[in-house]
């Protein structure tokens, strides 16, 4: 299921500043949209896509916005843009972020992500878009983090951070 969010998702809509009194990734999961889309915590299921406008991720620096949607398993945010602090939480995380033209998806539409050739097919309706991921960030999501790639690579790896 792809959930659809048009531009300018700010980092309170998905965390909202009252609820943000934990740090437990768990927690921070089960409140990801709850005012905004209530029913987002209901339904939403590991591998669902978040399809977004431009600008998904701006307003504060709340880390926990990044921590409960990867807690809640979202096989990637699809959007035009992110907020370059949304992004680089994210990318610390391991959270994968999609750039891409996401105009035309809908609800119920099958999207495959083919990172290997960097595009998103729709299946639905047929079509593939080309797509941008970093490969640090593809690196990032598959080790789980930041902190879980320095532990499995080592601080030898640090110039390929400084790459990106």
């Amino acid at each position: 299921m792809n959930w659809i969010f048009g531009d300018n998702i700010n980092t309170d809509l998905i965390t909202p500043g009252r609820f943000n009194i934990t740090t437990d990734p768990l927690k921070l999961a089960s409140i990801a949209f709850i005012e905004y889309r209530p029913e987002f915590h209901k339904n939403v299921k590991k591998g669902d896509f978040i399809v977004a406008g431009e600008n998904f991720g701006c307003g504060s620096s709340r880390e926990t916005a990044a921590i409960a949607l990867k807690h809640r398993h979202i096989k990637a945010i699809l959007a035009k843009s992110f907020a370059r602090i949304f992004f680089r939480n994210s990318l610390n995380l391991g959270l994968l972020l999609v750039n891409a033209d996401t105009d035309g998806i809908d609800k119920d539409d099958v999207l495959i992500l083919d990172i290997k050739n960097q595009v998103l097919i729709n299946k639905t309706k047929k079509n593939k878009k080309k797509i941008s991921i970093p490969s640090m960030m593809l690196r990032l999501n598959k080790d789980g983090g930041i902190i879980p790639y320095l532990q499995k690579h080592g601080l030898n790896h640090l110039s390929d951070l400084e790459r990106f």
